[in-house]
């Protein structure tokens, strides 16, 4: 008889497990590829909500100091519109009294004239 090439039950289990830890190895490796891409996706996120958070506060702070202007402007705008109103009313009282003297002149005139 010849030899029969057997393979012994310890052998193709010791084969098995070997293939399962590398499977277990191959999928480690994996995970810790994929979980260093998220933690660097993490980091570049992180940066952008950085920067995005920086750009609000100059967003904001523009805003402010559009407010204070507006607020600066409106007030300027109410002074010279008291300003305005009292000139017309003087220029009002001028050209009334103008008016007035220039009757009292005509009156005059004519009282000499008759």
């Amino acid at each position: 008889m010849a030899p029969s090439m057997t393979m012994s039950p310890s052998s193709s289990s010791s084969s098995s497990s070997i293939e399962a830890s590398r499977k277990k190895n191959s999928d480690m490796e994996l995970l810790k590829k994929r979980n260093e891409e998220l933690e660097r996706e993490l980091v570049k996120s992180r940066e952008r909500e950085e920067d995005m958070r920086r750009e609000l506060e100059k967003v904001w702070e523009r805003l402010r100091v559009a407010e204070d202007a507006e607020e600066m402007l409106c007030s300027q705008l109410g002074d010279v519109e008291a300003e305005a109103v009292n000139q017309a009313r003087d220029y009002n009282q001028r050209l009334v009294s103008l008016m007035e003297q220039l009757t009292q002149a005509h009156l005059l005139l004519q009282a000499r004239s008759t």
